[in-house]
């Protein structure tokens, strides 16, 4: 595989893992886009990360389904930010994406021979 398709499939994994992966951020409690995205990173090892350009409009569309909530904040000495927190709708979809994605990756496993962590 050329380089350029590794990172196309790095690319069409990623989008296709987003909404779990945002989710799954701030299922533990509400986060800004910076941290969410500077969270993403850490975890990964920097194997995944999303841009700005990406990131906040992900984010957006994900509270317009109602599975995040997002609420400005203003703390003394420090700029204005719109923190991201799961809804009970959110909740529900994040279960059912984990149910999914450990399916798919175990089919994965099954087709290819390759183990997961």
């Amino acid at each position: 595989m050329t380089s350029i398709d590794a990172r196309m499939l790095a690319r069409e994994l990623k989008k296709g893992s987003a909404e779990l992966i945002i989710l799954s951020i701030v299922e533990t409690r509400p986060r800004h886009g910076y941290e969410i995205g500077k969270l993403i990173a850490e975890r990964s090892q920097g194997e995944v990360t999303f841009h700005v350009a990406s990131l906040y409009p992900l984010l957006y569309r994900l509270e317009e389904r109602g599975w995040l909530q997002g609420t400005w904040v203003e703390r003394a000495g420090e700029r204005r930010r719109r923190f991201y927190g799961l809804t009970a709708e959110g909740r529900r979809v994040l279960s059912q994406q984990r149910e999914t994605w450990k399916s798919f990756v175990e089919a994965m496993a099954l087709i290819t021979g390759v183990d997961h962590a």
